[in-house]
């Protein structure tokens, strides 16, 4: 591989939406889901495991928004009006790492939703405009898989588990998050968080007409997400333990 060319700018492939790269990451982040969940018990057991693995998401977590920056830097692309970490991914990727160092039970309940909701819809729809093997294809895809990795090994490892009422506060956390960066937005003429634009390449925006409209629809979708992410991963494996007489998995205190 011509090393300058994993990097340049000029020339660089372009990102097909569900091309055969873009289904192979996505099949390997099930993998990855697959494996932390199947090894559960094993890795729970093990402090030497636990550590690794929460570990090693964080140097990923690190690595990689310092990779992403120096490229920023070094390919003369970094602009205050597109580069600053500012999108919501961004903002969890730093947020995932305060949470994985120090076990933050308020952020892990935001980052449970906010984070692998945002990620996850960038899995799927990315605004990326590099295509595979681009050095920015690798790194967008480890980046935002880490962030969702990083809460599920929380959830599924050292035990934490949100209530109803997270997300609220993820809901809270997304809306003072959007006032925030939408100030900045107007002050600078930028675009961050999509909050004056949809983005260029192909999302589920594009069903939710212009702006302001799909703004409001973000909301409903975020919510949406949010209530099926707390049936999925918490109610309905609740209802099938207490059928079981099981005894439910102990909840966060209120």
């Amino acid at each position: 591989m011509d090393v300058t060319a994993f990097f340049r700018v000029e020339d660089a492939p372009d990102f097909g939406l569900y091309s055969t790269s873009h289904l192979a990451v996505i099949g390997l982040l099930l993998l990855l889901i697959a494996a932390l969940f199947a090894g559960r018990r094993h890795i729970g057991s093990s402090v030497l495991a636990r550590k690794a693995i929460r570990y090693g998401l964080l140097g990923i977590l690190l690595l990689s928004e310092i990779a992403l920056n120096l490229w920023y830097v070094l390919e003369g692309q970094w602009d205050i009006k597109n580069t600053l970490p500012l999108e919501l991914c961004s903002v969890s990727l730093l947020l995932s790492m305060v949470m994985l160092l120090t076990g933050n039970r308020l952020l892990y309940q935001i980052l449970f939703f906010a984070g692998i909701g945002g990620a996850l819809q960038a899995w799927l729809t990315p605004s990326l405009d590099f295509g595979y093997p681009h050095f920015r294809f690798f790194q967008f895809f480890i980046a935002h898989g880490a962030i969702i990795l990083a809460s599920l090994y929380m959830t599924w490892i050292e035990r934490y588990r949100p209530t109803w009422r997270s997300i609220a506060w993820a809901m809270l956390f997304l809306n003072v998050l959007a006032l925030a960066v939408g100030a900045l937005n107007y002050a600078i003429g930028a675009n961050y968080m999509f909050l004056r634009n949809k983005p260029s390449t192909p999302s589920i925006l594009d069903l939710f007409g212009p702006y302001p409209y799909y703004l409001l629809a973000e909301e409903l979708i975020a919510l949406t997400m949010f209530i099926m992410m707390y049936g999925l991963f918490f109610w309905l494996p609740d209802l099938r333990r207490k059928a079981g007489r099981q005894p439910a998995s102990r909840e966060l205190t209120r």
